[in-house]
């Protein structure tokens, strides 16, 4: 096996490598090094067979798109990641076959919904599940400190002790730690309940990350385009939420409403499909062809995307041009199919 960490910073970015195929994967890249990964992967003679985000990163770029156009290379995360162009969405259980080795998905969400470990081999890519000493904050939206809990003891800790442990990030100066040390030394973790530790995450008063938007909404868009001004947190928080049922019974009560669907062309034709009924603009259009919608300013409109993110920032965006009965539909589309509501293809 080839291994390395390349980022000797607070970010952890892991090469691995089949040394018998040259096949390798790169686990949370990020996107200041992207350099950097090229050239090791050449020094090495390696193919990159995937770029792999253990969730969507809410404190740097990630690297994955750029890589997915660089190198040629696949974009793998959750089901649950709310990005467009991930070129394979991964559930619990599922392996990644890279050359000969065998990289299996945990799917441990808490700190965000689309969280992941990689288990390989002796060791396992922890992302901000479970950090060494430590474990990542669940305040942001989507996170939810029982779930991480349950993710760590649920699936993490029943791991053998001295499988390695490989975070996402460290702020201590450390490189790794093994799930039994994290198990007894873990100020989180060790000897706590449940809602001890929903307790603790509940009163550490961090503050946000530096730029959180600058970062956060081109992760979860996939975009980089100085024509969409993003909302800040405060306007996010201010869009209304409507669950898929409610959705569905407006739209059964009659056309007093207008459904926008904010994804790329080929998410809206792909295999989530699309509600019945629903105008595709893709969010990257969105303020310029809001014009479109002025027929629609005495009608609600319910702005859908994959995961409920996307559509989220289209709401806040449509409110800010002067829309006044916005929606969003929470959980798109993901959660659309989860209660086998219609479609369309």
């Amino acid at each position: 096996m080839i291994f390395r960490e390349l980022n000797h910073g607070k970010c952890k970015t892991y090469l691995v490598g089949c040394e018998a195929t040259h096949r390798a994967a790169l686990v949370d890249p990020v996107r200041e090094r992207s350099d950097r990964y090229l050239a090791v992967l050449a020094y090495r003679g390696l193919t990159l067979d995937y770029a792999i985000d253990t969730h969507t990163h809410a404190d740097h770029r990630t690297a994955v798109f750029d890589l997915k156009d660089l190198a040629e290379t696949r974009v793998v995360m959750h089901r649950q990641a709310p990005a467009p162009h991930v070129d394979l969405h991964v559930e619990d259980g599922q392996v990644l076959e890279v050359g000969k080795l065998r990289l299996t998905v945990l799917h441990t969400p808490g700190h965000t919904p689309d969280g992941i470990c990689l288990l390989l081999e002796d060791r396992v890519f922890t992302g901000d599940t479970l950090l060494i000493r430590g474990t990542g904050r669940a305040d942001f939206e989507g996170g939810d400190a029982g779930l991480q809990y349950d993710s760590i003891t649920g699936k993490l800790f029943t791991l053998p002790d001295a499988t390695l442990v490989f975070p996402a990030h460290d702020y201590r100066g450390n490189t790794s730690s093994t799930i039994g040390e994290e198990k007894r030394l873990n100020p989180r973790l060790a000897n706590r309940s449940r809602e001890e530790y929903v307790s603790i995450m509940a009163n550490l008063g961090l503050p946000l990350p530096d730029k959180i938007q600058e970062v956060l909404q081109p992760n979860q868009t996939a975009l980089e385009d100085d024509r969409i001004a993003f909302p800040s947190i405060a306007q996010l928080s201010e869009v209304r939420q409507l669950e898929p049922e409610r959705v569905w019974a407006m739209i059964r009560s009659g056309p007093a409403h207008h459904l926008l669907d904010v994804r790329e062309p080929a998410e809206y034709a792909g295999e989530l499909g699309h509600v019945p009924g629903s105008v595709l603009i893709p969010l990257k259009d969105l303020a310029a062809r809001a014009g479109e919608l002025e027929n629609a300013k005495g009608r609600s409109i319910v702005a859908i995307c994959r995961a409920g993110v996307r559509s989220t920032t289209a709401a806040a965006i449509l409110s800010s041009l002067g829309f006044d009965s916005v929606y969003n539909l929470k959980g798109g589309m993901l959660a659309w199919n989860e209660r086998k509501l219609p479609v369309e293809r």
